[in-house]
C-alpha cells in the first residue's frame, strides 16, 4: 500500500522528504570546519552591542552608588530592628548597602571594563523595570504586597524577558507564594500583605 504523495509522484523519481532536502542541502554546502574558540570569541565580538566606554561605565557607578546610598538613608528612616526581630528598614538597608559597595567598586576597578554595553533601544527595557518597581513600592502600603508582586513578576517575565504567557502566569503565582511564605510566615517580616 502506497500513500497518495507517493501515488502522485511521476514514474521514475522520488518525493522529496525532509530528510532528503537536509542532506542536499549539506552535500550543497560541502564540509563545515569546526570554529576554534579564538574564531568563535571574534564571532561573537563582531555580533555584540558596542562598548559603552569608561565615561558611561563611571556614570553607572554613580548613579547605583547615589542609590545605594539614599536607599540606606531612607532603610534606616523606616526602622531596622534586630537579626531577630527585623523591622521594615532591614532588607532594604541590606539591598542598599550591597549596591553602594558593589558600585564604589565598580567606580575603582571597573572604570575601563569593556563588558558593560552602551546605550540602544534595549536600554529601554532597563528604564520600564525601573520605572514598574517604583510604582510597586508606591502601591505596596496600599494594596499590601501580594497583588503588585504578582503584576510586577509577571510583567518582567512576560513583556522583558519575553517568557511564553503560560510560563509568565506560573512563575508570577510560584514567586509570590515563595515570597509570602519566607518573609510573612517564617520571617515574620513587617511588610503589608492581604493574607
Amino acid at each position: 500500500m502506497t500513500s497518495s504523495s507517493q501515488q502522485e509522484a511521476p514514474t521514475g523519481t522520488s518525493t522529496p522528504t525532509a530528510a532528503s532536502a537536509i542532506e542536499f542541502l549539506k552535500a550543497e554546502a560541502g564540509p563545515v570546519e569546526p570554529l576554534t574558540a579564538e574564531q568563535l570569541a571574534a564571532e561573537w565580538d563582531e555580533e555584540r552591542p558596542p562598548h559603552a566606554g569608561p565615561l558611561a561605565n563611571v556614570a553607572a557607578g554613580v548613579a547605583t552608588a547615589s542609590l545605594g546610598i539614599a536607599g540606606v538613608a531612607l532603610s534606616v528612616s523606616m526602622g531596622i530592628g534586630t537579626p531577630e526581630r527585623p523591622e521594615a528598614g532591614m532588607w532594604p538597608l541590606i539591598i542598599s548597602a550591597v549596591m553602594a559597595v558593589l558600585s564604589v567598586a565598580l567606580l575603582l576597578f571597573g572604570r575601563k571594563a569593556l563588558d558593560a554595553e552602551a546605550f540602544s533601544s534595549s536600554s529601554w527595557q532597563v528604564a520600564a523595570g525601573v520605572g514598574t518597581l517604583i510604582g510597586f513600592v508606591l502601591v505596596i502600603g496600599v494594596t499590601g504586597f501580594e497583588i503588585p508582586t504578582l503584576l510586577l513578576t509577571f510583567f518582567w517575565l512576560r513583556f522583558l524577558g519575553k517568557e511564553t504567557w503560560r510560563m509568565s502566569t506560573l512563575l508570577s503565582v510560584i514567586v509570590t507564594g515563595a515570597f509570602y511564605l519566607i518573609f510573612v510566615v517564617a520571617l515574620s517580616v513587617p511588610i503589608p500583605h492581604l493574607f
